[in-house]
């Protein structure tokens, strides 16, 4: 068995404690809005290269979402 490090968290002294991309400051919820405005995951990237791609591959998995 093995342990994945989760690829978001959650911090009060970050962005108010918005969910983001472990870290970074990129709320897990801009990926999410991008996706759902019909840009691909390969676009969120370029706009945050601190997001690793791996890391929102992984949350997209995580929340049951196919990357578009």
């Amino acid at each position: 068995m093995s342990i994945v490090e989760s690829p978001i968290s959650s911090d009060p002294s970050v962005m108010g404690g918005a969910v983001v991309f472990h870290g970074t400051r990129v709320p897990v919820q801009t990926l999410l809005d991008y996706l759902d405005d019909g840009f691909s995951i390969e676009t969120f990237i370029e706009f945050f290269p601190s997001v690793r791609r791996e890391d929102a591959e992984q949350f997209l998995r995580l929340v049951g979402r196919r990357d578009s």
